[in-house]
């Protein structure tokens, strides 16, 4: 929501003001096609010829979170919470018993009940690979923690592809904005003999040219590689949070110390508080009783 009503105010405030200052819109609309299609163009070029298919895919795909913001929301770490709570629990209680959990994470019962954790690749892996390396003896902290750190590391450098793709093309949109700019000059040259009427309007429509990609530029490619990359560092919190709290069992500590390491451990605005947990949690204990 918030980003449609951003673009809007841009159009608002940007065409609004040319108006209101006695501008007239007549000469950039028909400019516009055609400076569109050397610059647009060109940029869509210059970004296939940049990046793999992958991460041209995932850009187009990562878009959608300018509009749609974090995939993860605050019941979503107080569920993530609860989901370790039972699993540590399991697994220090009968650490037999919390093998066909993680082996099949997507049959298990108590997977289950949080499903869009379940459906989330990156988080089930994190967890289950996690906790079946514990049951191998596979169980320094200092080295799990080591691994956690360089997966998630690896996680947030393919993640900001689309972002750094993004923001590529928002640099070389101001410097195609001149290349269509100065092919208006020349066409504007081949014109010398015509009246300062004619001129004006070649002029006019050259100009249109560098607007259109300072525009593009920083009215919207720059924000939305932006947007791209706050929301996927919000995102990966999630995944961080999950490491914490692993990390924090390996140390010995009480499952409930586990779950108050990560809960202290999520950013402030994604926390649920100490006493929304506790209810979450006793109502978990009261369906495994």
């Amino acid at each position: 929501m918030l980003g449609i009503i951003g673009i809007l105010v841009i159009f608002g405030m940007v065409f609004g003001g040319y108006l209101a200052a006695g501008g007239k819109m007549a000469i950039i609309i028909k400019s516009l096609p055609f400076e569109m299609m050397m610059i647009g163009g060109a940029a869509a070029g210059a970004f296939l010829l940049g990046n793999d298919g992958g991460v041209v895919k995932h850009t187009f795909k990562d878009i959608g979170k300018v509009f749609k913001g974090v995939k993860w929301k605050p019941h979503d770490y107080k569920e993530l919470l609860c989901l370790l709570f039972e699993l540590i629990k399991l697994a220090r209680q009968s650490p037999v018993a919390i093998e066909e959990h993680v082996e099949s994470p997507g049959e298990s019962a108590i997977f289950s009940k949080y499903p869009k954790i379940q459906g989330d690749k990156v988080a089930i892996e994190l967890i289950c690979d996690t906790m079946r390396s514990m049951s191998m003896n596979y169980d320094d902290p200092h080295q799990v923690e080591e691994v956690l750190d360089k997966r998630i590391e690896a996680l947030e450098e393919h993640r900001m592809h689309s972002s750094h793709a993004l923001q590529s093309m928002a640099d070389s949109l101001p410097a195609l904005g001149i290349v269509a700019a100065v092919l208006g000059v020349i066409k504007t040259m081949a014109s010398i003999d015509q009246p300062p009427e004619v001129l004006g309007k070649l002029i006019g429509g050259a100009l249109v040219g560098t607007f259109l990609g300072v525009f593009l530029a920083y009215g919207f490619m720059g924000p939305f590689a932006n947007k791209v990359k706050s929301v996927v560092e919000e995102d990966l919190h999630f995944y961080k949070l999950i490491r914490e709290v692993l990390v924090a069992n390996l140390h010995n500590h009480a499952t409930n110390i586990c779950i108050e390491v990560g809960r202290q451990n999520t950013p402030a605005h994604f926390r649920p508080s100490f006493v929304d947990l506790e209810e979450a949690l006793k109502s978990v204990k009261q369906e495994a009783a």
